[in-house]
């Protein structure tokens, strides 16, 4: 919940409003060409996309992240996480 205070309220505003920003760009840059996912509303690509159930896992060093192969929209995370991961860096 919202805090009390005037400086607490600014803070949940700035988090809302960024938590929206990163949503809209993800959808922008990397789910442009999916139909369900294009035009989503916040809640469904809760669902669809960031309640992804998997592990992270810890072998030799290295991290890898095991995802649920049922679940319907792996496709669609392991192609937005491609097109994010290729772009490029900003200097």
């Amino acid at each position: 919940m919202p805090p009390n205070s005037s400086r607490g309220n600014e803070g949940w505003m700035l988090a809302t409003n960024l938590a929206a920003d990163l949503d809209a760009w993800l959808r922008l840059l990397a789910l442009h060409d999916q139909d369900e996912l294009t035009d989503a509303e916040p809640d469904t690509m809760r669902f669809r996309l960031y309640h992804q159930p998997g592990r992270l896992t810890h072998h030799a060093r290295r991290r890898y992240l095991r995802l649920d192969p049922t679940w319907p929209w792996t496709s669609a995370f392991t192609l937005a996480w491609t097109r994010i991961t290729d772009l490029a860096a900003v200097t």
